[in-house]
């Protein structure tokens, strides 16, 4: 899938990208899901049950020690599919502009989804998760432990989401 495929709403604003990056990074490993296609994807990660798999690199496997420990992590990756030139979009499930950056949506200038996964097993360095709403094969940024003590906010608002519910 390409960037194209996603298509500008009416009502979309987009940017020319900048000619070259500020920045690097590596896919420590790539995440298999059921879903191939956009339209296929839940809207966000909790909607779904489905039984995902995180397969690490091996060079990264050492860092897996005491992961297992873990009720739930969270997982930061690349939706290397989704266009990033969008400003303003118009999520189809609300009809209503809004900005990029008050939106959770993949289209982004630097498209770095996160969702908090709950950890089902780990076999050698395959993690098998639920809680993920990308398509098979997305790369993977980085794991981390998910801290209830430190990152729910449950007083946390977005306003115009409250307003529209």
């Amino acid at each position: 899938m390409t960037s194209k495929e996603f298509g500008v709403r009416d009502g979309e604003e987009a940017v020319e990208l900048p000619a070259q990056f500020d920045a690097g990074l590596y896919y420590v490993g790539r995440i298999r899901t059921p879903w191939t296609q956009r339209k296929d994807c839940p809207k966000n990660a909790r909607e779904s049950d489905a039984v995902c798999t995180v397969e690490l690199d091996e060079k990264w496997a050492a860092g897996l020690k005491d992961v297992a420990s873990c009720s739930h992590l969270v997982l930061l990756y690349w939706m290397d599919r989704a266009p990033r030139n969008l400003v303003r979009q118009v999520p189809a499930h609300y009809g209503v502009q809004r900005g990029t950056f008050a939106l959770r949506s993949p289209a982004r200038p630097n498209p770095i989804a996160m969702s908090v996964v709950k950890l089902l097993k780990i076999e050698g360095r395959t993690l098998s998760v639920v809680g993920l709403d990308c398509l098979d094969g997305t790369p993977l940024l980085d794991i981390k432990p998910y801290f209830a003590s430190t990152d729910s906010m449950p007083d946390a608002v977005v306003g115009w989401h409250k307003k529209e519910e």
